[in-house]
């Protein structure tokens, strides 16, 4: 019988050190697959395989898409892609981001609890917001186990809090003690896979993941509309219940807890302030190059209108800049 032989952790904002700490205590001859997912920039290449494989015995690697799973190994999601988890072998997708992630905790999550159902290990580290929530009920609901770092030595304890409150985890520990009950998860024998189909969310959720066409256009078919429009595509969003998880999902598959959701509303009106700023100080700009052209040519009723327009556009920009400093405690407008 097969032991825990499907490791997947999960990280955020602290996730380096964390990761790092990890595989530095796993062991040279783990008998299980480990893969790590830690939130990246989308451009740019990333040190974290190196940093990994130099800090402990395993080696680790971006994957190919359709390499196959070997015991012994450390498998980090590339930036700007999934990695799903497979029978056999890893898939590498650019498809729709979950919570505003590509590469999301979630999808691997899944994707290892439909794969591999009891066998699998879910980690949640330190991270802020609730990436990995969802994916560790899933990795539950399937048998397997789900375990979260000690929010109280987190640096950022937002999503291993998050992973507690809603997923009836088996384990909070220490990051020291993680890498050892890694260890022997995997030399355990895992329960009997479940006959139990998993539950259609999940399903349905990994097919959108692999950019399935019948799932992508039945992507908003669970739930009920609401009036908020998708951060990714401005598509409509509907709502449902994964669990007590309250979740979001729009035409085209990008997904979305409550938390996440809120983060990106506040993240694109911010985007949209600052453009408003930018607008109104081009507006400005222009009126006083055309009071001054007014000016030149004696025209006071154009000297008079341009002026106006001026002090209008000034008063708008005080307000939008009073919105920004609301928005920013620190006060700092970017001028």
């Amino acid at each position: 019988m097969p032991g825990h032989d499907i490791i997947v952790i999960g990280a955020s904002a602290g996730g380096v050190e964390a990761l790092i700490t990890l595989a530095r205590g796993l062991p040279a001859e783990l008998p299980a697959a480990v893969f790590m997912v830690q939130h990246l920039p989308a451009s740019g290449p990333t040190l974290l395989p190196e940093l990994l494989g130099s800090a402990g015995p395993l080696p680790a690697s971006i994957p190919r898409d359709g390499a196959p799973i070997a015991q012994g190994q450390i498998y980090l999601a590339p930036p700007d892609r999934h990695m799903l988890i497979e029978p056999g072998h890893i898939h590498i997708v650019p498809g729709p981001k979950e919570n505003g992630f590509r590469p999301a905790i979630d999808a691997t999550f899944r994707t290892a609890a439909r794969a591999y159902g009891p066998r699998v290990v879910g980690v949640i580290l330190t991270g802020m917001l609730d990436d990995g929530t969802a994916g560790l009920l899933a990795i539950k609901r399937r048998s397997g186990v789900a375990l979260a770092q000690a929010p109280a030595e987190a640096p950022f304890p937002s999503m291993p809090v998050n992973a507690i409150r809603y997923v009836d985890v088996d384990a909070v520990l220490s990051l020291a003690e993680i890498a050892p009950m890694l260890a022997h998860l995997a030399g355990e024998p895992a329960a009997e896979r479940s006959d139990l189909p998993m539950d259609d969310d999940t399903d349905h959720a990994a097919d959108i993941l692999e950019m399935r066409p019948a799932a992508l256009e039945s992507a908003a078919d669970q739930g009920v509309a609401v009036p908020f429009s998708c951060p990714d595509c401005g598509g409509v969003l509907a709502e449902f219940y994964d669990g007590d998880l309250l979740r979001f999902r729009c035409q085209v598959g990008h997904s979305y807890s409550r938390e996440s959701l809120l983060a990106s509303q506040t993240e694109q009106l911010s985007y949209q302030l600052w453009a408003a700023y930018r607008a109104l100080n081009e507006r400005a700009t222009l009126a006083r190059r055309l009071a001054r052209d007014a000016h030149r040519l004696n025209d006071q009723f154009g000297e008079h209108r341009f002026s106006q327009l001026i002090a209008q556009a000034e008063q708008q920009k005080e307000r939008v800049r009073a919105a920004l400093i609301k928005d920013d405690p620190d006060g700092d407008t970017g001028e």
